[in-house]
C-alpha cells in the first residue's frame, strides 16, 4: 500500500470514529429530559391562587383531561411515553395512586422534581415553568388514563 492510501484510511477511520463518538454523546443527551416545557394554555380553568393544592381541585373535569393531554404530550411524553404508556425510561403514570395520596405525591413530585443518590437529575422540577392550574390539568388527564394494579 502507497503511504497516500494510508493515509486516506486513517483520515476515513478517524472521520468514523467521530462520527460514533458525536453519535453516541448526542444519544445520551437526548435521553432524558431534553425537551424545552412548553406553556400550557389553562384558559376556561379555573383560577388557583398562590396558595399550591395538595388536592386536585380539577377532578373530572372533561376540560382539564383536554388541556392536561395536551399539556402532558408536549412536556412530558419524552420520558413518560405519549398517551401515558411507557417505554420503560420513566415510570409508567398510568399506575399512580388515584386520591388524595396520589395527588399529594404527584403535586411534590412535578413541583420539585426529583434527584438519583449521586444528585443527577431523574426528572426536572417543573415550578415556576408550569402553573398550578397546568399541573393539576396533567394530573386529571393521568387520572383519566390510570389503569388498576
Amino acid at each position: 500500500m502507497s503511504s497516500h492510501t494510508i493515509r486516506r484510511v486513517r483520515l476515513l477511520l478517524c472521520a468514523f470514529a467521530g462520527l460514533i463518538a458525536v453519535g453516541f454523546a448526542s444519544s445520551r443527551g437526548f435521553a432524558h429530559g431534553d425537551v424545552v416545557p412548553q406553556p400550557v394554555d389553562t384558559t376556561g380553568l379555573s383560577s388557583l391562587g398562590a396558595e399550591w393544592l395538595t388536592e386536585n381541585p380539577y377532578s373530572g373535569n372533561a376540560l382539564a383531561v383536554k388541556i392536561g393531554s395536551s399539556g402532558y404530550n408536549q412536556n412530558c411524553a419524552r420520558c413518560h411515553g405519549l398517551e401515558v404508556i411507557s417505554g420503560g425510561l420513566a415510570p409508567d403514570l398510568r399506575y399512580l395512586d388515584k386520591g388524595k395520596e396520589g395527588d399529594e405525591w404527584f403535586i411534590q413530585r412535578i413541583r420539585h422534581g426529583a434527584k438519583k443518590a449521586d444528585g443527577s437529575t431523574m426528572m426536572p422540577p417543573f415550578e415556576g415553568v408550569l402553573s398550578q392550574e397546568a399541573m393539576w390539568a396533567i394530573r386529571t388527564f393521568l387520572v383519566s388514563k390510570a389503569q388498576s394494579d
